[in-house]
């Protein structure tokens, strides 16, 4: 499957809206250490688990200052690792770094007052419930534009707030299946695969939510005068599956008009373009779809007489199918690394996560890394997936123990300990 078309696009895009956004004092902030290119964005986050914690630490890794916004009694269920909250969910600690907790009950009226009390201070609210659920709490973006005009307000989930499908529950695999992704999988499986990755959780509640959010900052910043700058966002994971699924959009045309849209088959169908399973049960993918690349391969292994089935369908049984696999799995995967390693050719392993963690190109470039936290330990962390020519401080604060930052977030509200705890007493906190 090709879905690593998907991630490229977007975070160029977000790359070169921060690159100008430097331009713009409002936002930006430099010190002759650390790049925070957010420092001044302040964030109340009212949203809940994996697609979302991914989305604000995003936000969060380039200054931003994130609140989160928790029920007081469960939470965001998305930090718990088991039904019974016995322990933290690693993915929790993994994406919601450099953070703050508030634990605020905004079923609770004293609670909604709290929250359009915090609201002045703030740029941006982000949430993920179904549609009219903040409406119903009185809490919707008619409120709360009322008590600041230009706020950035916005509503994230898988179906957005319009449509037949607005009110639907769904997953990752749900979006990817209404999006059309899903059902280009499983050639030979006989039926769609599901993904290992979350890539609607990730790209569309994640990584394209955020990209909103920071476009609407940058048409805040550049805005007239005039006009106040608020903006109302609304992205929906399906959305945006469907928007990536652009390659199968234009097969679909193609057929139609009785073409081919391209040479090689991107999803498992070509021979050049496929996984190989080694001599030690390891698995290699091979990516040659240039010419070039395919010779280069070819002539690193002497087996130039395959180079006739470069862009030759895979198919088991067949004559360059078999004498391909039979080449890869003539030696080991590390055995391949070190006969490819200086060949200019497209063929990488296929590595388990462990293996990743320990990649010598990943810990290079920061994207595996470590936190120190002085009550959980040492923590690994995913960095964030973009250099600057100025280094970004990304490790500022481990993920937030559930209400940790209560007190210190009701105190500079001018509430205190014994404000504090009636609002705990009557459920508010």
């Amino acid at each position: 499957m090709a879905y690593s078309t998907m991630w490229v696009a977007v975070p160029s895009v977000i790359q070169w809206l921060l690159c100008y956004r430097t331009i713009q004092t409002r936002y930006a902030y430099r010190s002759s250490f650390m790049y925070q290119p957010l420092a001044d964005v302040r964030i109340l986050d009212c949203t809940r688990l994996l697609p979302y914690h991914y989305c604000t630490q995003l936000l969060g890794d380039l200054g931003a200052e994130i609140i989160k916004v928790e029920e007081p009694i469960v939470g965001d269920y998305g930090r718990w690792g088991d039904a019974s909250r016995s322990y933290e969910s690693p993915a929790y600690l993994l994406a919601n770094r450099n953070k703050k907790s508030l634990k605020l009950n905004l079923k609770h009226e004293n609670g909604k007052a709290i929250f359009k009390k915090l609201v002045p201070d703030y740029d941006v609210i982000i949430e993920s419930f179904r549609p009219g659920v903040m409406d119903r709490l009185g809490l919707g973006y008619e409120v709360i534009k009322e008590i600041k005009a230009d706020i950035i307000y916005c509503s994230t989930n898988g179906f957005g707030q319009t449509g037949p499908l607005r009110d639907k529950p769904g997953h990752d695999l749900n979006y990817l299946a209404v999006s059309g992704i899903l059902g280009l999988t499983g050639q030979h499986t006989g039926r769609p695969v599901v993904p290992g990755a979350l890539f609607s959780d990730l790209a569309g509640g994640g990584l394209f939510t955020a990209f909103a959010i920071l476009s609407a900052l940058m048409g805040k910043a550049n805005s007239d005068p005039k006009d106040n700058g608020g903006q109302y966002i609304d992205v929906c994971q399906a959305d945006v599956m469907a928007s990536f699924n652009l390659l199968g959009v234009a097969e679909h045309i193609a057929a139609q008009k009785g073409k081919k849209p391209r040479p090689v088959d991107l999803r498992g169908g070509s021979i050049v373009y496929n996984t190989y399973i080694t001599k030690d049960g390891r698995f290699m993918s091979l990516g040659c779809n240039e010419e070039k690349f395919w010779r280069n391969f070819l002539e690193a292994t002497d087996r130039m007489d395959l180079m006739e089935f470069h862009l030759s369908d895979y198919r088991e049984g067949d004559q360059g199918t078999e004498a391909v696999k039979t080449l890869m799995a003539s030696k080991t995967q590390q055995e391949w690394l070190d006969l490819l390693k200086d060949v200019d050719t497209c063929v990488m392993p296929v590595l388990d996560t462990g293996q990743m963690l320990e990649d010598e190109q990943l810990r290079e470039r920061g994207v595996v890394t470590y936190m120190d936290d002085p009550d959980r330990g040492r923590l690994v962390q995913l960095g964030f997936p973009a250099k600057f020519s100025d280094q970004l401080d990304t490790m500022r604060s481990p993920s937030p123990t559930f209400g940790q930052h209560t007190d210190e977030i009701l105190g500079d509200l001018g509430y205190d300990e014994n404000a504090r705890a009636q609002l705990k007493e009557d459920g508010v906190i």
